[in-house]
């Protein structure tokens, strides 16, 4: 039986969004660092990870973009922590697209 899929979903556009950001393994350690810390400053994540401030906050954008983190003005720094949110949305792709492919038997 074929299945009709339609890259224009808004699901598909949704999933594909949240991928092209978890799709870094920098990314992927800044979530892992934000989960861990609960919150952190732009300086503190760049302290942990070997590359310079300025691409670190683009990593930072593209989370905050994908609406996978938040990041909140303090002072003069901003403090990032996890969307629960886009957290529960990534979960929820996630669930989706496993259940879908699991009941594929080749």
């Amino acid at each position: 039986m074929l299945y009709a899929v339609s890259i224009d979903a808004p699901e598909t556009k949704r999933l594909a969004e949240i991928a092209k950001a978890l799709g870094h393994p920098a990314r992927v350690a800044i979530l892992k660092i934000l989960a861990a810390r609960n919150t952190c400053f732009c300086g503190d994540i760049t302290d942990l990870l070997p590359m310079a401030q300025s691409t670190v906050s683009q990593h930072l954008k593209a989370l905050k973009q994908a609406g996978l983190i938040r990041g909140e003005v303090e002072g003069t720094r901003v403090s990032y922590c996890l969307n629960p949110d886009g957290i529960r949305e990534l979960q929820q792709h996630l669930n989706s697209i496993s259940s879908d492919l699991s009941r594929v038997c080749c």
